[in-house]
């Protein structure tokens, strides 16, 4: 099945073209060879009456006047001689073949049945090319001697001639003319074709576009019913799916931000508590839960694309956080190399996914290096570390908000647990993705893919 398009109006293409190539080919073969029939039809039949008015002719004019007439009877294809003598033996009538018996019979209806007349097929070479079969290549009549005796005793010989070549039953209009229909039924399919498939690929689009930014404008809802119908079931789709994510955002914003205000009345309470060993026990737990709140606040945010697109010169944006991470004495590298040209971005959002990315390299693997790469149709930058890696299993888990590899409940160690997957929502809603790869040498790689786009403005980018 690798042979068959991929796309569907490839595929409709394929069909119809095929059908298309089948049905003209079968007409061709019809057509041919319907004409071939009623040309070997005529043909015979002015063959017969030919043969039949030579020899009312001859037989109308006295002997001494029949050899100058002989030059104007013979053509190309029908020699015609007088002897005195039969110049070849007759076979019995039950030995001709279809199309002699024909002859046979038309030359005793036209001349009388008592008139003595013989026919003998010539040795011709036959022809048996697929062509031929098909009805699209014909020969003439059959070559033949053929003699028939006069009133006077004489006899006049025909000899007919199969031609040198073999006549073509193709007319080069007729073809022309079958190749513009064909032409034409194959131009009209393919615009229907591409008609009728183009909502699929708006729809495909569509859902593609959902995934990067669920307040894409609905689709239009025109054209045939079932495309309206799909159209409708896609635009309610995404409005429930808004209406869902946007319930769900409020409800977890509206619980984490009215968490802070008993946390902070629990941390006054607890701060007035004389047991130091509870009251720092207390402390590190409002901690944790406060730390929590905050991160479940920005986890929140970075799944909202609230702000304006804007075209970004990602290189001068790495840079820029080289520079405060060195100002930190964290030590961060940007490989000299490929730079990308200005590039559609939701500025703070794309920031914050590199932030918890280097972040997260500086934490386990200390030496971190920025790479920008350009493959095939994306745009890649590799943030990685020279720690210790993590295990197989859990590069996908790690993704899953709250979810820690260091299982201690201290929060300077191990985090929230929502970095990463706050990076790959960021990547997600600019049509990538984030994943994760240990290196062969040791250490950890933060692959950040974008789709790659040249030569765009920030108006129509995402």
């Amino acid at each position: 099945m690798h042979l068959l398009p991929s796309s569907l109006f490839g595929r409709l293409v394929l069909v119809l073209l095929t059908g298309l190539l089948l049905a003209q080919l079968l007409s061709i073969i019809i057509l041919f060879k319907d004409r071939h029939r009623q040309m070997s039809q005529i043909q015979e039949k002015q063959l017969t009456w030919r043969m039949a008015e030579t020899v009312q002719m001859l037989d109308s004019l006295p002997h001494q006047k029949r050899e100058p007439l002989l030059a104007v009877l013979n053509t190309l294809r029908l020699r015609v001689f007088l002897s005195s003598k039969p110049s070849f033996d007759c076979l019995p009538e039950t030995t001709y073949s279809p199309v002699f018996a024909s002859i046979v019979r038309v030359l005793h209806n036209r001349l009388g049945n008592a008139r003595s007349l013989c026919l003998v097929e010539s040795n011709a070479p036959p022809t048996h090319t697929l062509i031929t079969r098909l009805g699209l290549q014909s020969r003439l009549h059959p070559p033949f001697f053929a003699k028939i005796q006069l009133q006077d005793g004489y006899w006049v010989n025909f000899e007919h001639f199969h031609p040198t070549h073999e006549d073509i039953a193709t007319s080069w209009r007729l073809m022309i003319t079958l190749a513009v229909l064909l032409i034409t039924v194959l131009s009209l399919s393919l615009w229907a074709v591409r008609w009728l498939t183009r909502p699929l690929a708006i729809l495909a689009d569509a859902a593609e576009h959902l995934g990067r930014d669920i307040h894409n404008p609905p689709l239009s809802e025109n054209g045939p019913t079932e495309v309206r119908r799909a159209a409708h079931a896609f635009n309610l789709m995404q409005t429930r799916l808004t209406r869902y994510l946007e319930d769900r955002a409020h409800i977890l914003t509206a619980v984490s931000h009215d968490l802070k205000t008993p946390i902070t009345r629990l941390r006054l309470r607890v701060e007035q508590l004389e047991d130091q060993k509870h009251r720092d026990s207390f402390l590190r737990d409002l901690d944790d839960m406060q730390s929590m709140t905050a991160a479940t606040l920005d986890f929140m945010r970075g799944m909202e694309n609230i702000e304006q697109i804007q075209l970004l010169d990602i290189r001068a944006l790495l840079e820029s956080l080289q520079a405060d991470y060195e100002e930190m004495g964290l030590p961060t590298t940007i490989d000299e190399g490929y730079t990308p040209p200005p590039y559609p971005v939701h500025l703070q959002s794309l920031k914050r996914c590199f932030v918890n990315l280097i972040d997260n390299a500086h934490k386990y693997g200390q030496q971190v290096t920025i790479t920008l790469q350009k493959h095939a149709d994306q745009l890649l930058i590799i943030v990685t570390d020279e720690g210790q890696g993590i295990p197989e299993a859990a590069l996908e888990t790690v993704f899953e908000p709250f979810y820690r590899l260091e299982m201690s409940r201290n929060r300077a160690t191990g985090g929230t647990g929502l970095g990463l997957s706050i990076a790959r929502n960021i990547a997600r809603a600019h049509g990538g993705d984030v994943v994760l790869r240990n290196r062969a040498g040791g250490g950890l790689e933060a692959i950040i893919s974008l789709p790659y786009i040249e030569n765009t403005n920030s108006d129509n980018a995402l």
